[in-house]
């Protein structure tokens, strides 16, 4: 991708992205959750999650110029810039980290989102897409945490 193939619009520059980085989880590209590509890599595959979409849209913009801030919720990561339109996912009320390119501040806030919602999202995103193998190792290495605790907890009681 050449800076010069978007245009000088926000808003179609984020077309544009959409266009060409088509939507694929991290479990599905990179076998493991809440990898963090570099836009390099997401460019060379033409595929990522929201978060990849989200780095390739605010690098282009800040190559042109463009002022912009970094926005996630605990289900989404978006780009905000002057001009954007907010929807349901994308909105001031379930941000719960935003970080200014511009000034490099950082803010944390509560968001305003149904857990059923987050519960459902993470369902969808980490748990369903997971390989089985990986689900066994999970539950199994909580059951023997849980174990652990017990009879150590036991034993010191014992003492």
């Amino acid at each position: 991708m050449i800076l010069d193939d978007f245009p000088s619009d926000p808003v179609a520059i984020e077309k544009a992205v959409l266009e060409r980085i088509s939507y694929r989880l991290d479990w599905e590209l990179y076998g493991v959750p809440w990898y963090f590509p570099t836009v390099e890599e997401i460019l060379e595959r033409g595929e990522g999650d929201c978060k990849a979409r989200a780095l390739v849209l605010a690098s282009i913009l800040k190559a042109k110029n463009i002022p912009s801030q970094v926005n996630s919720s605990l289900v989404h990561v978006w780009v905000d810039y002057e001009g954007k339109q907010e929807t349901t996912i994308e909105n001031t009320q379930v941000k719960f980290y935003q970080h200014d390119p511009e000034t490099g501040e950082r803010r944390f806030q509560i968001p305003e989102i149904a857990p059923g919602e987050v519960m459902n999202s993470w369902r969808q995103q980490l748990w369903a897409p997971m390989p089985i193998d990986r689900r066994i190792l999970l539950i199994s290495g909580l059951l023997v945490l849980t174990v652990t605790r017990v009879v150590l907890r036991k034993k010191g009681t014992a003492q």
